[in-house]
């Protein structure tokens, strides 16, 4: 009796311990419960785990079908078997690629613009710190976005190419692929929130190990962004604006969900859009959008005109505006890097504090004397 009694409690403890190394197990997989860094912008997700990171982008382009998932391995991290399947990208990055001139500031506040061995189209870039790497050789020029020279980049070998697609059909991204280089699409462009475009420093801080100085920079732009917001809470959004200008045929204004549109609405103006549905813009006619901001107090025209005399040769009609004869037309897109390249296009997306500012000083000018702009100039 005392033989089989020792058996079953043998046999009870076996289970109990098989029972207790499956419930650790489980425990272990689900424990910690990771949490996504990323606030404000809608296509990015970052999950810090042990060891690794696991990078989402969604919408990255209008009306994509799919979504990017990448694994940032550190040097001592394991991947899950679960996660093998996606594109495993080792870091700190040592050396990388990138597209778009809104990704060079990202690099330099994080203090990595020497980690950047190529570029599409240097001339692009208005940085003056990337500028001197340009200068000396050691960013390259790698042809164009559509058309980027795949033998220069292999023979540069990048540990990563961070670039973007505009549709569902990029085979400038699959010969990338097929050549065995390390590709990553971001989507920082598809952002409307301008607190959720500045945002994608956090990728950036993630790919280069410096994830705590990412959110530190970030959080800073949250506040000078909220801070400019607080300035102009209680006051009447009494000026009316009209925004952009003819390309061909057409004048594209901006949607009222577009980031343009949410920066007018948060610098307490009356975009005389803002109720038009949608993100993007919109193309009308020169009768619809006279008809309707003839009498507009401001005027943000889009394009890189410096003068009203430049903006009447662009188009005598222009003139008929009450913006134009009041002489209260604004651009942000007239001041150039050192080889023509468009220092709002570039810098704007990562700092929508100072954008804000500068719309602020247009709309409410008492609320900022001192302020000079960063990216607006007044037309004369």
């Amino acid at each position: 009796m005392k033989h089989l009694l020792s058996k079953t409690f043998y046999v009870l403890s076996f289970f109990l311990l098989i029972s207790c190394k499956k419930n650790e197990t489980t425990e272990v997989a689900k424990s910690p419960i990771a949490k996504n860094s990323i606030e404000y912008a809608s296509g990015l997700s970052i999950v810090k785990q042990e060891g690794y990171s696991v990078v989402t982008v969604t919408n990255p382009w209008p009306n994509a079908n799919k979504k990017f998932t990448y694994i940032l391995k550190e040097k001592e991290g394991k991947i899950p078997d679960s996660l093998q399947t996606y594109t495993t990208i080792n870091v700190p990055l040592e050396t990388v690629v990138v597209t778009s001139t809104t990704n060079i500031p990202y690099l330099e506040m994080l203090d990595v613009e020497n980690k950047l061995v190529g570029f599409p189209h240097t001339d692009y870039i208005s940085s003056e710190k990337t500028r001197i790497l340009i200068d000396k050789g050691i960013v390259k020029n790698v042809g164009q976005n559509e058309k980027l020279n795949i033998e220069q980049l292999i023979d540069l070998s990048p540990d990563l190419i961070v670039t973007f697609g505009v549709d569902n059909n990029n085979p400038m991204l699959d010969n990338l692929k097929k050549s065995g280089l390390n590709v990553m699409i971001q989507a920082d462009w598809m952002e409307q929130s301008p607190l959720g475009k500045a945002e994608w420093i956090k990728l950036y801080g993630a790919l280069f190990g410096k994830e705590d100085k990412a959110k530190e920079l970030f959080d800073k732009i949250v506040e000078s962004y909220n801070q400019a917001k607080k300035l102009v809470a209680d006051k009447p959004a009494t000026t009316t604006v009209l925004y952009g200008s003819m390309y061909e045929d057409v004048w594209y204004v901006a949607k009222g969900n577009s980031w343009v549109a949410k920066f007018m609405k948060d610098a307490q103006s009356n975009y005389l859009w803002a109720d038009l549905k949608g993100t993007g813009s919109e193309g009308l006619s020169f009768e619809k959008v006279l008809d309707k901001a003839k009498t507009a107090n401001v005027w943000i025209a889009s394009g890189s005109f410096l003068t009203l005399a430049e903006l009447e040769k662009a188009n005598p009609h222009y003139s008929e505006f009450d913006a134009f004869k009041n002489k209260s037309i604004y651009t942000l897109e007239s001041k150039f890097g050192a080889t023509g390249g468009t220092i709002y296009y570039e810098l704007s997306p990562s700092r929508p504090d100072l954008v804000l500012k500068d719309y602020i000083k247009i709309f409410h000018p008492d609320l900022l004397p001192s302020y000079e702009f960063t990216f607006a100039s007044k037309l004369n």
